[in-house]
């Protein structure tokens, strides 16, 4: 069980506390207030420390909470700082622009306000005499150019010319306070900056971990962007390139390929780095020989080893061949992939399942060729294939995404040695497949609706590409409104018949959902306005097809249409050699 040190303090009580040394770890975003967030904090305290403006007012019983700061303590001894960055930060910037006033000044409070300044800023020896070399506070933010401006001012005291950062310009901001600050209250200078320190209560919550403390800090932040998995990531690359001496390059080349990544992944959970590192994971696995189903938390698995995974030059360099090769797939790039294979790469963008992602990211790796990376588009379709068959049907017969782990984990180990992906175990039997499709309900809710459409568009000879721009939504040919103001079906369920189904553009779809067939004719087939405006029709070419040559579409041509489309399923599969040699 993990272990949680918790116990509010006070400003002076926590930063004075003897041994405590701060640090704003590397895996740490960079500093981010700004004016506003200053602006706020100094109204907040000035109205509590003085209210209404009047000093006798202020109630020695009130205190002034300012959130929590999670921690824990590293093999330095030094404590990271998880959750409270910000705060922390901004707290230290707001001690270090007060201490200056009070240097000169003789009184017996200002005197003592100086040293309880001082021992929050600098660490002390045993006699409480502060080593102006030594702060309670230090930032190794890899993504951050300026945290060496910050401790050039907490050292210093001084903004120099060139200084632009954020930390300049909030510890100027606060001087400009402190300077109206004294016009106006020159008598309780001392007040104000006591009341910080003793009154101004923070919950510092240690952890026994880096894990516990970033479990945490995920629970009790609802309004910054947590640590994720990448961030941690980042920081063990950003040790080891900077031992290489190759530290200011990397930086730039982590700052490109997150940019990369939130251009192309919209992952579900996850920032969108963590899903790269997620994809080059199963990768990764495979080459280990691992097949076993449960899949270990992102982190568990990189961090084995120390990191080991993380302190190898050709990880990054195949983490940015990986996301390359998926941002042309997200394009998607014609000069590098068929029209085969583009085809095949729409119909899996709406699988019921992400697990594809994974396997194609796994196939690449492995047979990726050439100094452009290229994949053979003859074999890469067939690959496409084939996992496109295996999928859908396992959808429908072993609904689940847990399900599909056991044979395509296994199929990534084999892909890896060399082999052929067959699922030479996992073979399935027409006749069940057909009665398990034949009984199955195909809501639209269910992905595996929408993907069984999109595949069965690209079975139309003359469908051309698809943009992965263009909005699709399930079309109903024999219209719901229709059947509810005719009637005319005698089995209701053939409505939500696959057969009576298709994919169609939304832009189309609203206005032909309603209508009878005659009139979604002219949707599909697109028509001039009388302004002259042109409304595009559907480039889905059955529809189109439809649009030509019939009339109607009853019953009996969605019972047609469906067995048409079984009959080419299990056709399909027996293509793929996905099915049983005495049932094929």
């Amino acid at each position: 069980m993990s272990k949680l040190s918790i116990n509010q303090k006070s400003i002076k009580d926590l930063f004075q506390s003897r041994g405590v040394e701060f640090l704003i770890p590397d895996y740490q975003r960079p500093y981010e207030w700004d004016e506003a967030e200053c602006r706020t904090l100094w109204e907040d305290l000035f109205n509590f420390a003085i209210p209404n403006g009047d000093v006798t007012k202020f109630d020695e019983n009130e205190e002034y909470f300012l959130g929590p700061i999670v921690t824990f303590k590293n093999a330095d001894g030094k404590l990271e700082v998880i959750d409270g960055q910000q705060r922390l930060t901004t707290l230290m910037l707001l001690l270090r622009a007060f201490y200056p006033i009070f240097i000169h000044m003789m009184d017996p409070d200002s005197q003592e306000t100086k040293r309880d300044i001082e021992k929050c800023l600098w660490q002390t020896t045993m006699y409480g005499v502060p080593n102006m070399e030594l702060l309670k506070i230090n930032s190794e933010v890899a993504s951050d150019n300026d945290n060496g401006e910050f401790i050039g001012i907490l050292r210093t005291g001084e903004v120099t010319p060139g200084m632009e950062s954020r930390y300049a310009h909030n510890f100027n901001f606060f001087k400009g306070c402190i300077a109206d600050f004294k016009e106006r209250y020159a008598m309780y200078c001392s007040h104000l900056a006591m009341v910080i320190m003793q009154y101004c209560v923070l919950l510092p919550i240690e952890a026994d971990s880096q894990d516990t403390a970033l479990r945490i800090f995920s629970t009790l932040n609802d309004r910054g962007k947590p640590l994720s998995d990448a961030d941690i990531f980042k920081a063990q690359f950003y040790k080891y390139f900077t031992s290489l001496g190759e530290k200011d390059t990397f930086i730039e080349q982590w700052k490109s390929l997150e940019a990369q990544c939130e251009r192309i992944f919209q992952p579900i959970s996850g920032t969108p780095m963590d899903e790269l590192f997620t994809r080059y994971m199963y990768y990764l696995r495979a080459k280990q020989g691992i097949t076993r189903s449960t899949t270990e938390a992102l982190r568990k698995f990189y961090e084995r080893d120390g990191y080991a995974f993380l302190r190898d030059e050709k990880t990054f360099s195949d983490l940015v061949t990986l996301a390359n090769f998926w941002e042309d797939v997200a394009i998607p790039a014609k000069e590098r992939f068929s029209s085969e294979v583009l085809k095949h790469l729409f119909i899996l963008n709406y699988a019921p399942n992400g697990m594809w992602t994974y396997f194609v990211s796994v196939y690449f790796m492995q047979n990726k060729e050439g100094k452009d990376n290229a994949l053979e588009n003859k074999a890469f379709a067939a690959f496409l294939q084939k996992i496109i068959g295996f999928i859908w049907t396992y959808a429908v017969t072993n609904p689940g995404v847990n399900a599909l782990r056991t044979p395509v984990y296994a199929e990534m180990v084999n892909l890896v040695n060399g082999q052929p992906v067959e699922f030479a175990k996992y073979k399935f039997s027409a006749t069940a497949v057909r009665r398990m499709f034949d009984n199955f309900l195909f809501l639209n809710g269910r992905p595996i609706t929408k993907a069984m459409l999109t595949w069965w568009a690209f079975q139309e000879a003359q469908q051309e590409e698809l943009s992965l721009e263009t909005k699709f939504e399930i079309e109903h040919i024999y219209a719901r409104n229709r059947y509810n103001k005719e009637g005319s079906l005698k089995d209701r369920k053939n409505l939500d018949s696959l057969g009576n189904k298709a994919l169609l553009e939304k832009h189309v779809n609203i206005r032909a959902s309603d209508y009878r067939f005659e009139d979604k004719k002219k949707f599909y087939r697109g028509f001039i306005l009388s302004n002259g405006k042109n409304k595009g029709g559907t480039h889905i070419a059955e529809l189109k097809r439809f649009a030509e040559t019939m009339n109607d579409f009853g019953e009996e041509d969605i019972v047609k249409r469906y067995q048409k489309m079984m009959d080419r399923f299990i056709q399909y599969l027996k293509e793929q050699h996905l099915l049983d040699e005495v049932d094929a």
